[in-house]
């Protein structure tokens, strides 16, 4: 069996699929592994690192997935009409592709699986039980998002964010506002604590507020009987109604005239981002004000906010860079790494050393998109819904 590692292609895109650890743990699986010269270079793993775990470094990308069962990457493979090379079609029929595939975005690459023969698994679809914690891509990939968005925001402001007593007089500390307590928010919550800012946070799940006030900080919401009713049972956040948007939007306007940083990190999963802080929103803030949107690449959060740049408007930053996790390569590797090594040591038996899966267990249906030609998950059949 061998398991192959190809360079990441993606712009901005630093981080790789496995590390030195994980191939080591992969040729205890049975496993042969193939890195891809060079896979290793943005997260700071030289080839003879991984050559010394026990990997075979290859010249390209071709010959590291030549006859590879089993394909890990970070993002989903480049096509020819993407301006490079089709890195689909370097892998063999029958072929494991495991990897953040966004299928929900790129529906016609997912039946190009099907039809090249692919097995695909879109890891962000890793169902939320406690079986699968360890192998839940969001979860370990939006926590350093959400320490990294703080300190992007630090850097954009132009002011300290705790409190200081000099002799030459006291400075008073920032506010600091986060939209949306999922894994990310509750990092950056985490995050700006620690640096010693005034933290508030709101969100419309109401089993958050407790969580964002174990961090120190304070809950900011309408809580009325939709509020209460706002989350799926999976733990994501509901489409709210008009009239909810409207009260919670007026309760946020007056609460960000006077923030000094704000970390937007609310998204739907398969649906646009919603917009909870509009242009005219941004013009009452004050001048110095930083808005990091987490969510632009999905549409984002903030009006005026623009993928991987850094716009400033009426005195107010609005931050949108590029893939936050890659901005952390080093460390989002190792955790994504770990995620697949934990997703794959479940689909090869332990004896044989052989793939091994389980088609009815529930890990797999959630995360399989293709299988013998066809597109097989529900949330993409339409039997999901």
């Amino acid at each position: 069996m061998k398991i192959a590692i190809p360079k990441e292609r993606r712009p901005h895109e630093r981080r790789v699929a496995a590390t030195p650890d994980t191939v080591k743990k992969l040729i205890g699986l049975g496993a042969q592994v193939s890195v891809e010269a060079g896979a290793g270079e943005g997260a700071q793993i030289p080839d003879q690192v991984f050559a010394d775990a026990g990997a075979t470094i290859a010249a390209d990308a071709a010959a590291a997935v030549t006859d590879a069962d089993i394909v890990f990457k970070v993002q989903r493979p480049l096509t020819a009409a993407e301006g490079g090379p089709d890195e689909l079609a370097q892998l063999k029929k029958g072929a494991l592709l495991i990897a953040t595939l966004a299928p929900h975005a790129n529906r016609d690459q997912v039946q190009a699986y099907a039809d090249a023969g692919v097995t695909a698994f879109a890891m962000e679809f890793m169902p939320r039980i406690t079986r699968a914690q360890n192998m839940d891509v969001l979860s370990s990939q939006s926590n350093l998002a959400g320490y990294k968005a703080v300190l992007d925001a630090t850097a954009e402001y132009p002011r300290a964010l705790p409190m200081m007593m000099t002799a030459a007089g006291t400075i008073a500390p920032a506010r600091a506002f986060v939209m949306g307590a999922g894994v990310a928010g509750l990092q950056a919550i985490a995050t700006a604590r620690r640096l010693g800012a005034i933290v508030t946070a709101t969100d419309v799940r109401p089993a958050v507020k407790e969580q964002v006030e174990s961090l120190g900080a304070k809950f900011i919401a309408v809580e009325d009987e939709e509020f209460a009713e706002a989350e799926t049972a999976a733990g994501y956040a509901k489409e709210m109604s008009d009239a909810y948007k409207q009260k919670q939007s007026a309760l946020v306007r007056e609460h960000l005239k006077k923030q000094d940083i704000v970390i937007c990190t609310a998204l739907i999963p398969g649906r646009q981002a919603p917009i909870l802080i509009s242009a005219d929103m941004v013009a009452e803030m004050k001048p110095g004000a930083v808005v990091v949107d987490l969510a632009v690449e999905q549409g984002g959060n903030c009006e005026g906010s623009r993928l991987g740049e850094v716009v400033e408007v009426g005195g107010v930053r609005i931050v949108g860079h590029d893939n936050w996790p890659s901005r952390i390569a080093g460390d989002a590797s190792q955790l994504y790494a770990k995620n697949l090594l934990n997703f794959v040591t479940t689909l090869i038996d332990d004896e044989s050393k052989e793939l091994a899966i389980d088609w009815e267990d529930e890990i797999v249906q959630g995360t399989a998109l293709t299988r013998d030609g066809a597109i097989i998950n529900p949330a993409l059949t339409g039997e999901g819904n």
